[in-house]
């Protein structure tokens, strides 16, 4: 029997949509007033989901104390009140909601084996949410 968990978190960071591939003007139309010198944050809700079997013993698919113990690890120790442009896992890419969200999916898979980590999904804001489930790169 496989049972899916989500589990919910929240953390804060700033980012400025910017690539420097591109010219001012193409960074302007490209990513409107996200592309603000100064930058801009946001409060993000993470939705982590993990899948397995259920535990004879326990009757659970994880300990959440486990999988709370590698989201803070990997994930909110990392980028919580963070600027995503300084963080070194976005040095090479564009710190947007969707790469962010790619980001952590790997970091969490990369390191927590309690259970399959199947999605993750960002709320960047209320009208704006970006799932990841592994598979294919993202393109460039």
């Amino acid at each position: 029997m496989k049972v899916y968990l989500t589990r919910r978190y929240r953390f804060s960071a700033s980012h400025r949509l910017h690539n420097d591939e591109l010219s001012s003007e193409e960074n302007r139309e490209v990513y409107g007033k996200c592309n603000n010198p100064h930058g801009h944050g946001h409060n993000y809700v993470l939705d982590v989901t993990v899948s397995g079997p259920l535990s004879t013993v326990t009757g659970m698919v994880c300990d959440l104390g486990e999988l709370d113990a590698a989201v803070t690890r990997e994930v909110l120790e990392r980028f919580d009140h963070e600027n995503l442009n300084l963080v070194a896992n976005f040095a090479s890419q564009v710190p947007t909601s969707e790469n962010l969200a790619a980001e952590i999916f790997r970091l969490l898979e990369g390191s927590y084996h309690a259970a399959h980590v199947d999605r993750v999904k960002l709320e960047e804001t209320p009208q704006n949410s970006f799932e990841y489930a592994g598979g294919s790169e993202i393109r460039h």
